[in-house]
């Protein structure tokens, strides 16, 4: 197996990392955001009022997504499993 292909294979794993985590960091960040600017505008310097609409989005994210989620994560681990009679070679 050349150099090169192990790259790649490397490359669509942190893809792989990147795609499933994306959605779910960018709503805790909006979500966070809102939140912030609430509490700037009313004056309410609570630090755990951010932490309970995080987590409901975020649960909320996982659950709605975890299908897709495991679909592709199995998706790149069967194209990793295709590759291994190629590395024996």
């Amino acid at each position: 197996m050349s150099l090169v292909a192990i790259q790649q294979i490397i490359q669509q794993g942190i893809w792989q990392v990147f795609k499933i985590c994306a959605p779910v960091l960018g709503a805790a960040l909006i979500v966070g955001l809102i939140v912030a600017i609430l509490q700037a505008t009313t004056s309410i310097q609570e630090q755990t009022l951010t932490f309970l609409p995080k987590l409901l989005i975020i649960l909320l994210l996982i659950a709605l997504l975890s299908g897709w989620m495991f679909s592709s994560t199995g998706q790149y681990f069967t194209r990793i499993m295709e590759l291994i009679p190629q590395m024996a070679r």
